[in-house]
């Protein structure tokens, strides 16, 4: 098993930004230092707690002070933007980071965010596969392009300048571009099914039963089967809410507590899926009435927590209901303690990983 990390960071509301920011930052550097072998950050324009606004600039920050790391946009909400701007954008960013980029992509599961757009009440799903679709045609093809859809027009026709290069939009580094990636956060999720048939790779979303996690891979295996290819366990990454500390007490403190950054990150987590009509992925009934979804009962289902044996005891409990993957990604959290933060992801990887790969 691989060790990554992925972060829709929610802080408090009123932490000065610049303050998260920061912390968001070091917590990649410091994965890069520990080994990690992929990063993944996720994006919102209309969120104050989720505020990181563009995934895109903030893995730019990153091109110079990470070294080995892969680090993947988590998600690029492709409906929000026009897809010439991200053809270009991911491009360039492929290139500054070296070809250490994965690309990930959705269609946007914020409703505000919608809102803002103008996407709301559109099929941002049809959005979605039409805006990817022309990326990957402007990766592959040569200008001026010419693609119509339904939402969007792409073409340099009327005003090319071949010989000064004007017209022409930048590939990739990677080739034929960057692997493409998709987080699965519904259980018995159909869109895994078309990703993998595409030769996309899949995230398991950390707000998850562990078996509603486990129902992913049959739709994966499905999707390589239709896109004839092996399905690989190692291609699967599944997010997990893990804290680890160096006694029993304090982790529990830290994971569980009034002041728990875990808390109040699914906190705001329960209060958006209820709203959004959603609370289902936190019930193993579902005919469960939402009400009956707690925050206490959504942490004692999704946080592993402990010392280094306890935690890699669970995991690999965990990994017995879902079965096989190939990477862990580490859910990170706003860091109210920045050094159990940190300690954390020592541990787990210094201590819990070898425990879990013996």
């Amino acid at each position: 098993m691989n060790l990554g990390f992925f972060t829709m960071p929610i802080h408090p509301l009123g932490k000065d930004w610049r303050t998260c920011l920061q912390e968001d930052r070091d917590a990649f550097i410091l994965a890069d230092e520990l080994g990690f072998s992929e990063g993944y950050v996720g994006e919102h324009a209309t969120d104050q707690a989720e505020n990181i606004t563009s995934c895109v600039l903030f893995i730019a920050t990153l091109a110079d002070a990470t070294k080995n790391i892969r680090l993947g946009t988590g998600t690029v909400n492709m409906p929000n933007t026009h897809p010439a701007a991200v053809a270009s954008q991911i491009a360039m960013l492929d290139h500054l980071l070296d070809g250490r980029l994965n690309f990930g992509i959705s269609p946007g599961g914020l409703l505000s965010d919608a809102e803002a757009f103008g996407t709301l009440d559109k099929d941002r799903t049809a959005m979605f596969v039409e805006a990817i679709d022309m990326v990957l045609e402007i990766w592959k093809s040569e200008p001026p392009y010419n693609l119509n859809g339904e939402h969007w027009s792409i073409s340099t026709e009327r005003t090319m300048i071949p010989e000064i290069g004007q017209g022409i939009m930048p590939k990739p580094l990677q080739a034929p571009h960057p692997p493409i990636i998709v987080t699965a956060v519904a259980p018995f999720s159909k869109g895994l099914i078309s990703a993998a048939a595409r030769g996309w790779e899949p995230i398991s979303a950390n707000f998850l039963l562990p078996q509603w996690v486990a129902s992913h891979w049959p739709k994966y295996v499905e999707g390589c089967e239709q896109g004839k290819r092996d399905a690989d366990p190692t291609n699967w990454r599944v997010a997990k809410s893990v804290f680890v500390a160096d006694d029993l007490s304090t982790a529990k403190e830290y994971a569980l507590g009034s002041q728990s950054p875990y808390r109040y990150y699914y906190k705001q987590i329960v209060t958006k899926m209820k709203k959004s009509g959603r609370a289902n992925l936190f019930k193993a009934d579902q005919s469960m009435d939402d009400d009956a979804v707690t925050v206490d009962g959504v942490l004692d289902d999704l946080v592993i927590w402990g010392t280094p044996d306890k935690v890699a005891d669970e995991l690999l409990a965990f990994r017995d209901t879902t079965g096989d993957f190939g990477t862990l990604l580490y859910a990170g959290k706003d860091w109210a303690d920045r050094d159990l933060s940190r300690n954390s992801m020592i541990l787990l990887a210094e201590n819990v990983l070898p425990a879990i790969n013996n």
